[in-house]
């Protein structure tokens, strides 16, 4: 992960952010051409302007590999976060940057984070599909909060996980 730098996303990693998210949830099938989570996914100027967009980028090339959406509790992109809780969403990494650990770098940038603001855990939502993402979660210690399970619209099952932070 040397070859990987972890900051705040800026205006001109916009675009780049916008067509990654949709091209990682459409190359693993979550989203079609026209859905309309596509187009949230790929508005990436309203999650720099309503949360806060974090962005993996290759030293080398300065190129955007992948980012997270870190989120506080009541803010438009919570979900199941509750006072004392960060969530994080869209955590996405480039398909041709699978397998260099971007997306585990993301999810860790959100730990501390959640420690730096003293926040009691981190939690999050995640389609029942999502397997391999499941997989990362569980590996980082984060575990299952099924009581916050939800489904959103008929036919899209989310599951909850949480990760403890050491008070």
């Amino acid at each position: 992960m040397a070859d990987l730098i972890i900051r705040p996303a800026e205006e001109a990693d916009l675009p780049a952010v916008g067509a990654i998210t949709v091209e990682a949830y459409r190359v693993d099938g979550f989203v079609g051409d026209h859905d309309e989570y596509t187009t949230t996914l790929a508005d990436a100027a309203a999650r720099f302007r309503d949360a806060e967009l974090v962005v993996a980028v290759d030293t080398a090339s300065g190129e955007v590999l992948g980012s997270v959406t870190i989120v506080r509790p009541g803010t438009p992109y919570a979900e199941i976060s509750r006072p004392g809780e960060l969530e994080f969403r869209m955590l996405s990494v480039a398909s041709a940057a699978r397998g260099r650990g971007v997306g585990e770098a993301l999810v860790r940038v959100v730990v501390d984070r959640a420690r730096a603001t003293g926040a009691g855990s981190v939690v999050l939502s995640s389609s029942e599909k999502m397997l391999a993402a499941h997989r990362l979660y569980e590996r980082l210690g984060f575990t299952r909060l099924p009581e916050r399970d939800w489904t959103p619209v008929p036919g899209l099952n989310l599951v909850a996980y949480a990760y403890g932070l050491p008070v």
